[in-house]
């Protein structure tokens, strides 16, 4: 199976770094891994609505040309669906049975998706209601995929 993940703006401090490459590394034994970075737009504080707007969308230029064609588009966006793990790994499963085997997660920049990107989307996935910053939820979202593939293959992973 092959996992995208691909996300606007680069992981600066090294704990997201180091946190990124553990769980890399344990995804290897499972799925093609491919992280892309695409560079964030920048936005002044006091923007207007209007200028928001052009923000998300360059960065959704962005994002969509890094979509590989044939995935299947899962972008984090606070109104999309809650899951569980265990409906995640359901998903991920049947994408790799029937869906072709590639998935792309997208997350977004500080100022959210573009109604193009979440257009693209085949599913929206939450991670509840709260707001989380960027470089945890490139953490949380590979922990939870690996957890997933632990889900699937019935290997024990910690609760």
């Amino acid at each position: 199976m092959q996992i995208q993940l691909i996300t606007v703006g680069k992981l600066k401090e090294k704990y997201w770094n180091d946190a990124v490459g553990e769980y890399s590394k344990r995804l290897g034994a499972y799925a093609k891994l491919d992280l892309r970075e695409v560079p964030d737009e920048k936005a002044p504080e006091n923007m207007s609505a209007a200028e928001a707007e052009q923000v998300k969308e360059r960065e959704g230029e962005r994002i969509l040309a890094a979509i590989k064609p044939d995935a299947h588009v899962i972008a984090l966006a606070i109104e999309g669906e809650t899951w569980s793990s265990e409906q995640l790994a359901a998903h991920l499963d049947k994408q790799a049975i029937y869906g072709g085997g590639s998935v792309a997660f997208v997350i977004g920049g500080s100022l959210g998706l573009s109604r193009a990107v979440l257009s693209r989307a085949d599913k929206k996935l939450s991670f509840g209601r709260m707001t989380y910053p960027h470089q945890m939820m490139k953490v949380l979202i590979l922990e939870q995929v690996y957890r997933a593939f632990k889900i699937n293959r019935g290997e024990p992973y910690h609760k």
